[in-house]
Formats: structure tokens, C-alpha cells, sequence
């Protein structure tokens, strides 16, 4: 059994960390700022994140095996969790995007976003390997798809919206493979992580990468309609998953340690038929 802090888990698939965790017999605790109260058997600990003082208050002296971090975007949050954490916890994970890569599509709000998660993880990682304060992973994950209206960005019920509709998806004329990952899958790697002891960047991402087109060619068998599309010019914008430069992940590293991802072909029906029943479009 491990002393586990997960600082957010309020949504999505950090809820689902957090009861298979629990689940798993660890001792657990939530950290966030009050919105959400975690699930029966977890602890819970009330402070913003970014109040240094107030969030030494309510760790008081605790101190745990592992923290897994959902909500870090900046590297003052980062700086703060690293100053904080120090001497409380032997492993730090955090929860990255593959953005840090390539931020895509190329708009202010993305690049911002892309860039804050990557000056937080060099700021948690610190000089060397081995020279911060607790051994450090940053896990990267692909898209996260599934779930329904639990996938709060929308993405996929787009797709399902516009080709249900007989909307044209806009799309570049060659469109790049990416790589995607299941709500519950990445919650699984997640706590499978947590109680491993590499440290680095590891991807996370289920095999099978796919272009928009190939994306829209399985929304539109479920739906019952074909895709129709619009060609945009490339670095234009386009819909999500349409990118005009290779985007995909390279999961041998997990795998290398141990870890078995699944198949993007074996579950994205399920999570197309998701956003159809729960009419989230």
C-alpha cells in the first residue's frame, strides 16, 4: 500500500485515478480547492494551489510515497509543488500533453498552453536526473477520448455532430496521423506509474495512430452517413485532429518498462457510440 496524493482529480479521467487507486488499496488523498468532493474512502485536503502559505497549511506535516499531479500548467505552479514537496514525497509524476512537442494548431492560446507544461516539467525535473528534490516522470498523454459528456473539450462529439448533420469536416488536403488514448486507459497508466520508480518523459498513448480521415471514416460507420469534407490550406485552422505535420506518439518506452497499451480500433467505437446515446453534439 502506498501514500498516494493526487492534487486535482476532480474530472474526467483524474476521477477515475483516483478510485482505482483507492481501489488498488492505496491510501489516497485528493488535493484541490473545494469544487468537488472526492469519492467515499479517500481523503481530502481544501487549498488553491498557487497560495504557497495556505497549501502548507493544509498538508501540515504530512507526507506522502507518491504525488500525481493533473493540474499543473505554469512554471510557478511547478515551482511552488517543487519547493513544497520537497522532503514530503519521494516520487512527483505529473500529468503532460504531447503538446510540449509541437503545439497544434499554432494559435496563441495553444503555444501558451504547450509552453507552460513544458517550463513545468524542466522546473519539477530540475538539473540532472537526479537532481531535484524527489524522483520526477512526466507522463505525456495523447488525445484522451471517451466518456461522453465527460470529454468536456468536445472534440470527438464535433465529428459526430458535423457528419451526422452532412456538415463538412475541414480538413488539409494531407492530413498527419496522431495518436489518441481512452479516458480509462490513461487513468490506468497513470496508477500503474505511481507505483513504479522510473523517472523521465514516458508517452502514453494507445496503438494504432490516425489521421482525421481514417478518424472520420470509423464516426461515419457508426453514425450510418458518409463524411464529406472541405480542404483548408496548410497552417490554416481546421477541425480537431487535423494536423499538416506528423503528430503522433512513441509509446515504446512505456512498453519497454512494462506496461501493455491498447488498441485505438478496439475502443473508439464504444467511445463513438458514447457521444450518439448521450447526444452530446
Amino acid at each position: 500500500m502506498q501514500k498516494i496524493l493526487v492534487i486535482g482529480g476532480s474530472r474526467y479521467f483524474g476521477k477515475h485515478l483516483v478510485t482505482l487507486l483507492r481501489d488498488a488499496g492505496d491510501e489516497v488523498t485528493v488535493l484541490n480547492r473545494g469544487s468537488a468532493v472526492p469519492p467515499p474512502g479517500v481523503g481530502h485536503l481544501v487549498a488553491d494551489r498557487d497560495d504557497e502559505g495556505r497549501l502548507l497549511e493544509a498538508l501540515g506535516g504530512r507526507t506522502f510515497d507518491t504525488v500525481v499531479d493533473q493540474v499543473c500548467y505554469t512554471p510557478l505552479q511547478a515551482a511552488v509543488a517543487r519547493r513544497v514537496f520537497a522532503g514530503r514525497t519521494a516520487r512527483y509524476v505529473m500529468t503532460s500533453t504531447m503538446e510540449v512537442y509541437d503545439p497544434a494548431p499554432p494559435t496563441p492560446e495553444a503555444r501558451a498552453y504547450a509552453e507552460g507544461k513544458r517550463q513545468a516539467e524542466a522546473v519539477l525535473r530540475g538539473p540532472g536526473e537526479d537532481g531535484g528534490p524527489f524522483g520526477f516522470a512526466a507522463v505525456r498523454t495523447a488525445h484522451v477520448l471517451g466518456g461522453g459528456r465527460e470529454e468536456f473539450t468536445g472534440r470527438l462529439a464535433h465529428y459526430v455532430g458535423r457528419i451526422a448533420a452532412g456538415t463538412p469536416v475541414d480538413v488539409h488536403e494531407a492530413p498527419y496521423a496522431t495518436s489518441f488514448v481512452h479516458h480509462h486507459e490513461i487513468a490506468r497508466f497513470l496508477r500503474w506509474t505511481a507505483g513504479q520508480s522510473f523517472t523521465g518523459v514516458v508517452d502514453a498513448a494507445s496503438h494504432g495512430a490516425l489521421d482525421v480521415l481514417g478518424l472520420c471514416a470509423r464516426v461515419a460507420e457508426r453514425v450510418g452517413r458518409p463524411a464529406t469534407f472541405r480542404i483548408v490550406e496548410q497552417g490554416s485552422p481546421a477541425s480537431p485532429f487535423s494536423f499538416d505535420r506528423g503528430y503522433a506518439l512513441d509509446n515504446s518506452r512505456a512498453e519497454g518498462l512494462g506496461y501493455r497499451f491498447g488498441r485505438v480500433a478496439d475502443w473508439l467505437p464504444g467511445a463513438i457510440d458514447e457521444v450518439m446515446a448521450e447526444g452530446t453534439l
